[in-house]
């Protein structure tokens, strides 16, 4: 099975609305059922990926454009949609594009936050989860074993993850200027994005203790909470929950506001003006720009923290470069393998049939000294493809002469054959049957 048989359907960041993409999201415990679901729907090789920023299948199918109609369906009826309504905030890969954007995804290029190091265990947890269902098999093992190993070169040959991480050391670095001892405060995460996740688990790793979240969806935010040891919020009390919150990190991007200057003010003087710092790792922005105005309010987005953290734009730009590079080189190299795995058979069945043919002539001449043998044994091999080519030759026809042409190259490139040599004068025709041939007793000549 080469490429082709590769597909990808799915929504994101980049192509769903956020209300949309939190209703089409699993937590682990749902996941077994939609595999089961596109089981149902006629795939045998694929799995369920949800995160923060997406959620799609990667699977392998003989026909991939009818699958990938079933997987949008499946996903229209998880999010009470039809399939026409969902299907212009879907993508749909196929082929060596599905190939290379499942790499891209494995190697965080497709994160809203280059780098961020949290979708690979996650794709490697949808795999596992694939394969306790029995929906895995040797074409979607080998991509993802070939994505898994371009992810390791990105991160051991580049610098792409040292963004992501200097972003989060950054967001401690304002914390402690602002509050001093992080050790004494409070954190409220709004939002399960991946960069204000990665904000949360290093407030965390530097002694934060006290840490509540709140999302669109709740059992999202429960879920979310029990991961990260902490407290949840529901979202009808989210004012509430950010009264109650020195540090307040927002990963939403529902496309709107979610803290507005009147709640924020609202927030504020609940809290008697005791500073609050602000982290706005959505895209699109959660934060009302004029919330970082305010007294006692003091907002960061990421190109903010960037800056913080002395990480030049250029220097990400050339490490992301390099990444795909290794991308497209690990796609390249898997492509020829597996084109090569598919000629496979062809020249198994290429060397049976000429090991066939010698056993039958040894069988039959054992007499014959080396020369008459060999000789008798590359007629008794060329003969049929000799006989097709002259049926092509003979064939006037437009359609029959590019037939012969498309052969004659095919066969000159499978031999080595040399176009400017030709038989020897006065040689034997060898696509004409030996003499020896002519003369083998109870045989007929093709």
């Amino acid at each position: 099975m080469t490429t082709s048989s590769y597909l990808v359907i799915g929504a994101s960041h980049r192509t769903c609305a956020g209300a949309v993409r939190d209703r089409l999201s699993t937590e682990e415990a749902e996941t077994a059922g939609m595999l089961e679901r596109l089981r149902a729907a006629g795939l045998g090789q694929a799995l369920w990926l949800s995160t923060c920023d997406r959620v799609e299948v990667q699977a392998v199918h003989d026909r991939p454009n009818e699958a990938a109609l079933a997987v949008a369906e499946v996903m229209a009826d998880r999010v009470g949609l039809s399939t026409a309504d969902l299907a212009p905030q879907l993508y749909t890969r196929t082929g060596i594009d599905a190939v290379r954007h499942l790499f891209a995804v494995a190697c965080s290029l497709d994160s809203q936050i280059v780098g961020e190091p949290h979708i690979l265990g996650q794709v490697k947890a949808a795999h596992r989860s694939a394969a306790g269902a029995g929906l895995t098999g040797p074409e979607l093992e080998a991509v993802l074993q070939a994505a898994y190993a371009a992810a390791k070169r990105v991160r051991s040959e580049t610098p792409i993850a040292e963004g992501a991480t200097s972003l989060a050391a950054a967001a401690i670095q304002v914390a402690r200027d602002l509050h001093g001892d992080i050790r004494r405060c409070g954190a409220l995460l709004v939002g399960l994005g991946d960069m204000g996740t990665l904000v949360l688990e290093g407030l965390r790793e530097a002694g934060l203790p006290r840490l509540t979240v709140a999302a669109p969806v709740d059992r999202r935010a429960e879920a979310a909470a029990r991961r990260l040891d902490g407290h949840f919020a529901p979202w009808a009390e989210l004012e509430a929950a950010m009264a109650g919150a020195d540090i307040l990190v927002t990963a939403a991007g529902l496309g709107r506001y979610i803290l507005t200057a009147p709640m924020m003010e609202a927030v504020l003087k609940r809290r008697r003006r005791r500073p609050v710092f602000v982290v706005d790792a959505a895209i699109p922005a959660d934060v009302d720009p004029e919330v970082a105005g305010m007294d006692g309010a003091f907002v960061y987005d990421l190109a903010d923290l960037e800056r913080v953290a002395l990480q030049g734009r250029v220097g990400r730009e050339a490490a992301t470069q390099a990444a795909w590079m290794i991308v497209d080189e690990a796609v390249a190299a898997f492509a020829r393998d597996r084109a090569e795995r598919a000629a496979v058979p062809a020249v198994a069945a290429l060397r049976s049939h000429f090991e066939t043919e010698r056993g039958r002539l040894l069988a039959g001449h054992a007499d014959l000294d080396a020369a008459s043998a060999t000789r008798l044994l590359v007629n008794r091999l060329l003969h049929a493809p000799s006989e097709a080519l002259r049926a092509l030759a003979a064939d006037g026809s437009g359609e029959g002469l590019a037939e012969r042409a498309s052969a004659e190259r095919l066969l000159f490139r499978l031999f080595g054959l040399d176009r400017a040599t030709g038989p020897a004068p006065g040689r034997q025709d060898e696509t004409e049957p030996d003499k020896d041939e002519r003369r083998e007793p109870g045989r007929e000549v093709r």
